[in-house]
């Protein structure tokens, strides 16, 4: 069963996937109807959808296939205008119990996709790990850069044409690989969101990341062969979601949950939010080996 007070954004139908590329590219349409089955099954709250850089008609049509076989709302997951704009047009609201869909991601760059909401009203997933400077999206490097872009990016949605109520907009601070976290990644984020978490302007936000890149390149087992993905990933949940963390993209086979104080898993992210450089590594690889 998910955890409670978690939405998961089941990641599946992705073309970065490799099992879901092959079946994209075998036009496999049955076997994405599948996965989209499973993720519901499963307990996934939304269906994302990303079909990499094919056309946007194909968007169109995998979008109506999976609603064929699903009441979930999707979440339409490209950075292409055109992509997004076919998939937000296939998409059918009654097909999902008269909710809208998820329009994954806008940037500071991409401001101008905000202009796809007259074309279906949607949840944008705001960007606010990279702020724009000089025309040039640039990465932010500290928590009160990340917090400043979110203030920026809500201010904006509330007062364009379309007033885009803070209830309908995630924000995602984005999330490192804690494997290979040198630049204390993982510390700034939750520095993030505590900044946002005390900011009345995103009380009524949602909170969202791609959680299978915290532990992308670590082994699945420890030493003694319990998993070691699994736990990370419910140890940055644990305490992620006292600070407003309510969504994820992820995977609905993760057995995400609220760890103990004395779990390992927690003691080993407690202990990287407060090392640095190399240090951070060495703990990671104490944990797993």
């Amino acid at each position: 069963m998910p955890l409670a007070g978690l939405s998961i954004i089941g990641e599946s139908i992705n073309d970065s996937v490799p099992s879901t590329k092959k079946l994209y590219e075998a036009n496999d349409i049955e076997g994405i109807k599948a996965l989209a089955k499973l993720q519901d099954e499963k307990g996934a709250k939304f269906i994302d959808v990303n079909v990499g850089q094919r056309s946007p008609e194909f968007m169109a049509d995998i979008v109506r296939q999976v609603q064929s076989v699903t009441a979930k709302p999707l979440s339409i997951d490209t950075p292409d205008p055109a992509i997004a704009e076919a998939g937000l047009r296939a998409y059918d609201p009654n097909r999902a119990n008269g909710a809208m869909p998820i329009l994954n991601s806008i940037s500071m760059l991409r401001m101008s996709m905000l202009d796809l909401y007259a074309v279906r009203p949607f949840m944008p997933i705001l960007i606010v790990s990279e702020r724009v400077e000089n025309g040039v999206s640039q990465p932010n490097r500290s928590a009160a850069e990340t917090h400043k872009t979110a203030q920026h990016m809500i201010a904006t949605l509330r007062d364009s044409k379309y007033h885009i109520p803070p209830e309908h907009c995630i924000i995602d601070p984005g999330i490192a690989p804690i494997g290979s976290d040198t630049e204390g990644y993982t510390r700034k984020l939750m520095e993030s969101l505590r900044l946002l978490k005390n900011d009345p302007m995103f009380a009524k936000c949602h909170r969202s990341v791609g959680l299978s890149n915290f532990t992308v390149m670590l082994p699945p087992k420890r030493g003694d062969g319990s998993p070691v993905k699994g736990p990370l990933e419910s140890a940055f949940l644990t305490r992620a979601m006292p600070l407003g963390q309510d969504m994820v993209i992820g995977s609905v086979n993760r057995n995400y949950q609220i760890l103990p104080e004395d779990h390992p898993a927690l003691k080993c992210f407690d202990d990287v939010c407060k090392l640095e450089g190399y240090d951070i590594i060495m703990r990671v690889q104490e944990f797993y080996c």
